[in-house]
């Protein structure tokens, strides 16, 4: 049977619904014959997805993955050397925590053709959305942004936590949630204040978005309360106090 060669787009949704979505987005979605999404790009985006394309969902639901990352890049590779345009789906940008660099070696290694088609990240335009800027003269001249949650393969963590206290910048996390009483806790022993302000922003840029603030100190004890719950991005630093809830 002669292979013929399709093409894999790894393609970012951006953070909130369809009107977060770049026009290239739009449009390989729409041309799209297979297209593998999980719950992150949220109803919306999801409601929107062509009828005529092959639908797989693989999951990724907080402790529960439909499918495992190898069995996920298997699809994608089987798909497109069926000769199939084939669209891997993510929420914010492929690049930004989202594993789309394993998804582009992988594609690389079998000579499968790739465009990466970027997307609006979280770890910015959720904090916009209530007025918060990751960067400001008065309070932070850098931004640091992280994962909540390593690779638990590793040996040792590869976040310089005590470099990361004693910056003077703002710390974004991304997949927090569930660590954020350790965190929080790991950051107050490496020096960082324990009033330093904290926003936990859920389901960012859409109509359920809810924010949560506090200090180091007390970020764990009121998400905790609150039943906060992934998706969520965590803000760390000065620029909370731009935090505004009744901004349009």
């Amino acid at each position: 049977m002669t292979e013929t060669r399709g093409k894999v787009f790894l393609v970012g949704s951006g953070p909130g619904g369809c009107g977060m979505l770049t026009i290239r987005a739009r449009e390989v979605i729409d041309q799209a014959e297979v297209i593998l999404f999980d719950q992150l790009p949220g109803d919306e985006v999801l409601s929107s997805l062509p009828k005529s394309a092959e639908l797989i969902d693989v999951g990724k639901y907080a402790d529960k993955h439909t499918r495992k990352q190898n069995e996920i890049e298997d699809l994608m590779i089987q798909r497109a050397k069926q000769g199939k345009r084939v669209v891997r789906l993510k929420g914010g940008d492929p690049f930004m925590f989202g594993r789309g660099g394993e998804e582009l070696e992988t594609c690389r290694e079998h000579g499968i053709p790739v465009e990466v088609v970027p997307g609006v990240t979280s770890a910015i335009a959720v904090p916009a959305s209530v007025g918060i800027p990751v960067t400001h003269r008065k309070w932070a001249s850098q931004v640091t942004v992280i994962t909540g949650n390593e690779d638990p393969t590793k040996e040792e963590s590869a976040i310089d936590w005590e470099w990361l206290a004693r910056s003077r910048g703002t710390i974004v996390i991304l997949m927090g949630v569930k660590n954020l009483p350790t965190i929080a806790e790991t950051l107050i022993k490496f020096g960082r204040e324990p009033e330093t302000p904290v926003a936990v922003i859920e389901r960012g840029l859409r109509p359920d978005q809810r924010e949560t603030i506090g200090t180091l100190a007390t970020i764990a004890e009121k998400a905790a309360a609150a039943g906060v719950k992934p998706p969520a991005v965590i803000v760390i630093g000065g620029v909370v106090e731009m935090y505004r809830s009744d901004e349009e």
